[in-house]
């Protein structure tokens, strides 16, 4: 085995962390707002200030109720409370779905992950892009109303595990909520964009807490999490007046140091499933809430899904064990104060980064011939729960993909472990960190009873680090340099399970799959489905797809130029229906590795039926070939092994094996580039493009070591002539 394929081999599917650099990925693509919209619009419409804010200030949650009815509209995030994505509309069909096409496009200026789903009211639609940034589009024409820049501080991107992706706004009396990378909540004029206020959300500044999820607005209290447990964070969710700002409750995930007095009954009662042998507290524990929040009105309760453990393995945090509570769990609040009133953990002592963050969905349905008020849930482990919304209740677990941590879930709810997954020997993990299913938003159709939810493996195998130490920038441990705190080394030995993307149909009621789409690649978008029997999905591949609800047939696609990650909205506006979709590569997945070898600057597309509108220009990846000619000693190449494990794997990928995502592969970059790496990497040009400066963390020399890696890699896979 050479060299390249031993290291392919331990690392090219390994967690990649979230830096920014980004060497010169969309050069010559240009800045301006690509609109290919059709001109033939009612120009009387075209929206002014006053008429943004009539029309905004209406969205409150009767409002929301009122549209839950229609589907006219997609006020929140996920559509309506329950976070359904299920559309109401049913002018577009699966017997017409073939004669979609083009309205117009947009142009969101990015070349990271794109994650959010547009919010639509009346014709005016807000999306985000990367860096938080907020666009507000004209939804008939696309053209540009407005923008708003957080200027987070693009030096600072490492400091997320999962690319600098924000996952969308929302919308409340006439103001828009974005949250911001950094860790700041922002309230905006809707009208105009200009900021009304600005909150800190963060409890500390030491640890790496980061904010890519949406807020969520109900009761006039803005509610929001955080990430950052990959580096040593303590978990906790806040609610703020939409009015003023100010800070409402916080609810903390995980209990803090056992020596100072809990925050309320639920800590006391989590701090007995925690070793404090184990200080985890100075890790922070983790479990933080960093995606899903969902709201029921009737029961007044707010869901939160939470994070994983900090570090991921229990034996370093928890050393005796314990459920570790209230990691990886489905917990309910009292929406008016905060207080714990249930919870629900769903992989308890959490020990593989199987986050419970994932989007959830209250639905009523029918088990066992009586109406039950119930969440569904697909969270990483990868198995699909129906639990009772009303008191946390297990009803029914089963898995959704093939696993080897446990085989199925007890009638108390508890799985049942397979011993050797909690071993101190190299374990492939099925499903990885990367979960059976990730942020990828499901939907779920009454009419057809079917979730339709992204699922995915990505083979990673896990050794236990036998002298973890915190903070510790040790060459060989994964994204040491950039502060990666996980109790594992990654791809130790190379995993043996196959990666697979796919869409999965599944009866939540019977717990089975109805159907399936097998997909080239992991990574794929979230779905939308409506009244026409239609599930609409992007794919990493770099398509838009429309599918039969009930069959899975394809009925409809067009080419994106880049991967898909985000979910679909759909609206109705002067009587037709439109399907608007935010494309860009990215996230955790996509910033090292791809499915196509074309691509796009960030890009809005909206459709409607018998519309021709030209798609926009699509460019192939940037490479200049196999890096050639940077000299090196092949004495340093195993010291320069271990170093880039700890500073440049995270995001770059291995030399010349992977492709590349939306992050350079350094084996296909300009030679010069490599030559000169210590000019880069050392207070360089690419720090406002997210690049992280290793001055302190890194020295000269070890950068020579680096440089041998990254050539010698690049010469042990070039074919033999």
């Amino acid at each position: 085995m050479t060299l390249g394929d031993r290291f392919s081999a331990r690392y090219s599917s390994a967690r990649p962390v979230r830096s920014n650099l980004v060497v010169g990925l969309l050069a010559g693509l240009g800045l301006a707002a690509s609109i290919t919209a059709a001109s033939a619009q009612d120009s009387a419409k075209t929206p002014t200030p006053e008429s943004i804010k009539a029309i905004t200030s209406q969205v409150d949650g009767a409002y929301i109720k009122a549209n839950t009815a229609t589907s006219n509209n997609w006020p929140t995030i996920g559509l309506d409370y329950a976070e359904t994505r299920f559309s109401k509309l049913n002018q577009i069909t699966s017997d017409n779905v073939k004669g979609l096409g083009l309205v117009w496009t947009y142009n969101l200026e990015s070349s990271r992950g794109v994650e959010a789903t547009p919010v639509i009211v009346d014709g005016i639609m807000y999306q985000t892009a990367p860096w938080s940034v907020v666009h507000a589009i004209e939804a008939r024409t696309g053209k540009r109303i407005w923008t708003f820049d957080p200027e987070v501080n693009r030096e600072l991107g490492y400091r997320g595990c999962c690319d600098v992706v924000n996952r969308g706004v929302a919308l409340y009396k006439g103001k828009v909520f974005v949250a911001a990378y950094d860790g700041r909540l922002i309230a905006l004029d809707a009208a105009t964009g200009k900021k009304v206020w600005e909150k800190d959300t963060l409890i500390d500044h030491e640890h790496s807490y980061t904010i890519t999820g949406a807020p969520r607005v109900f009761n006039g209290k803005v509610v929001i999490g955080q990430g950052g447990a990959e580096y040593g964070a303590r978990g906790y969710v806040t609610a703020y007046d939409a009015e003023s700002g100010n800070q409402l409750w916080r609810w903390f995930t995980v209990p803090g140091d056992p020596s100072k007095p809990f925050e309320d009954e639920s800590m006391e009662k989590a701090a007995k499933t925690w070793d404090p042998a184990g200080q985890y507290w100075l890790n922070g524990g983790g479990g933080t809430p960093w995606d899903t929040i969902t709201f029921d009105p009737e029961l007044n309760l707010v869901y939160v899904g939470t994070g994983n453990g900090s570090p991921w393995n229990r034996n370093v945090r928890s050393p005796a064990g314990g459920d570790n509570l209230y990691l990886a769990s489905i917990v309910a609040l009292n929406a008016d104060t905060g207080k714990y009133a249930w919870h629900y953990q769903e992989t308890p002592g959490d020990h593989w980064d199987y986050t419970s963050t994932q989007p959830m969905i209250l639905a009523d349905i029918s088990i066992d011939g009586a109406p039950r008020k119930v969440i569904l849930h697909a969270p990483k482990n990868g198995f699909f729960f129906v639990i009772d919304r009303t008191n946390g209740k297990f009803i029914s677990a089963k898995n959704f993909v093939d696993v080897n941590w446990a085989t199925g879930y007890d009638a108390n709810g508890r799985p049942v472990e397979v011993p050797a997954a909690r071993g101190d020997a190299a374990y492939d993990s099925i499903p990885g960190p990367y979960g059976a299913h990730n942020w990828h938003p499901m939907s779920f159709n009454p009419q057809t009873g079917l979730v339709y939810l992204p699922a995915q493996n990505v083979p990673l195998n896990l050794i236990p680090e036998k002298k973890f130490k915190q903070n510790a920038a040790t060459p060989g441990k994964f994204g040491g340099a950039t502060g990666w705190n996980v109790g594992f080394v990654l791809n130790g030995e190379p995993p043996k399970s196959l990666p697979f993307g796919r869409l999965v149909a599944w009866d939540p009621v019977r717990q089975k799959e109805a159907w399936r789409v097998e997909y080239p690649s992991p990574w794929n978008g979230g779905t939308l489905t409506t009244a026409g029997n239609l599930v609409f999905q992007g794919t990493a591949d770099g398509r838009f797809v429309a599918y039969d609800a009930t069959t899975g047939k394809t009925l409809w696609e067009t080419p994106t130029g880049t991967g898909v990650v985000a979910a679909a909205s759909t609206y109705m506006l002067d009587g037709v229906q439109y399907v608007s979709i935010a494309v860009g590569w990215g996230g955790v997945y996509g910033m090292a590795q791809r499915a196509t070898e074309r691509q796009s600057p960030g890009t809005v597309y909206t459709f409607a039926l018998n519309s021709k509108a030209p798609l926009p220009e699509f460019v192939k990846y940037q490479t200049e070939g196999l890096l050639q000619g940077v000299k090196y000693d092949p004495k340093d190449v195993p010291e320069g092994t271990a170093l880039y494990v700890a500073a440049c794997a995270t995001c770059h990928g291995v030399p010349g094996v992977d492709k590349g995502g939306n992050v350079r592969n350094l084996g296909y970059v300009p030679a010069e580039e490599i030559a000169n790496l210590k000019n880069i990497v050392f207070k360089g040009p690419f720090r406002d493009k997210g690049m992280p400066d290793f001055t302190g963390k890194l020295t000269e020399a070890d950068v020579v070591k680096i440089q041998a890696f990254i050539q010698g890699t690049a010469d042990a896979i070039r074919p033999k002539k």
